[in-house]
């Protein structure tokens, strides 16, 4: 199977060596020349512990090549990932405009049938969005899929966690879509990795879940840790987070007191859906408190 990956940051290069390494041929484009220029020599624009090996190994047995023709990639392939950034705009709203060059270039070069998947951080409805700007640009019928398919992706453990994910989501309205993200991850299924078939709608949603419920656990055991210091000595953070932590459904993930959460994703994510549940009439208040605790 042939799969073209659009975008060669953080998601997009750990994806396409990834899926390499299951055996696919991985055509992974960027509009950026340095970059590919760089890739093309073996060399990563940052680093990622394991990822410059696997890199090199699978451009060394023929599976994964670095190109700018991002036409040639989608003409190629029976499968696009669309792994390009999607920054926070003004007021955590995710800049989609590298979503939307995409939806025009794959328009451009589809010829038969393809499943586009969004592996990007996407806000709900941008699948939907992105199949109709498809379909609206096609200049003659063409049968394609779109598949929404987040990733989980930790820094610092991003190799670990591709190749033995908690789980792997897959939105889609189409069995046959459905089937072709099967035999893209069946090394997964080997290992008897949880898939999650669902909607569009649910697959976007879950990633932004997902991230604002471990920012919450952040901002939680910070409030609490400010509760200990205003009682003094005799209330200590660490013996309360590692008893919280000990209990199953509470879990001792991300119950360590610091300066709060940061990175690219987190402060990204929660102020995302926030705007998110505005924009749908809601208050996700635990999540706006989370982001003020922060």
């Amino acid at each position: 199977m042939k799969v073209a990956v659009l975008g060669v940051g953080y998601v997009g290069l750990v994806a396409s060596a990834g899926l390499a390494d299951f055996g696919l041929n991985v055509t992974s484009v960027d509009i950026d020349e340095e970059k590919i220029k760089l890739l093309s020599s073996g060399q990563l624009p940052f680093f990622e512990p394991q990822l410059a090996e696997l890199v090199q190994r699978n451009m060394h047995v023929g599976r994964l090549r670095f190109s700018i023709d991002v036409g040639q990639a989608i003409g190629e392939s029976q499968v696009i990932f669309v792994a390009v950034g999607t920054d926070a705009g003004p007021e955590g709203v995710p800049d989609l405009r590298h979503i939307w060059s995409a939806a025009e270039a794959i328009s451009e070069s589809l010829k038969h049938y393809k499943v586009v998947v969004i592996k990007s951080t996407v806000p709900v409805g941008t699948a939907a969005e992105l199949h109709r700007r498809i379909s609206g640009r096609l200049k003659a019928p063409v049968e394609f899929d779109v598949v929404s398919n987040p990733e989980f992706l930790r820094e610092g453990s991003a190799v670990e966690d591709f190749f033995h994910p908690n789980r792997v989501v897959i939105g889609t309205k189409s069995e046959k879509a459905a089937a072709v993200m099967q035999g893209v991850y069946r090394p997964l299924y080997l290992i008897e990795t949880p898939f999650v078939f669902t909607t569009w709608e649910c697959a976007e949603l879950i990633k932004y879940g997902a991230n604002s419920f471990l920012a919450l656990k952040v901002s939680f055991v910070n409030e609490l840790a400010n509760l200990c210091d205003a009682i003094g000595p005799s209330a200590d953070i660490h013996v309360v987070a590692r008893a919280l932590g000990l209990d199953r459904r509470i879990g001792p993930k991300f119950l360590h007191t610091g300066p709060g959460f940061g990175g690219y994703c987190f402060p990204k994510d929660t102020r995302a859906l926030c705007q998110i549940a505005r924009a749908h009439g809601v208050d996700i208040k635990t999540v706006e408190a989370a982001v003020a605790v922060n």
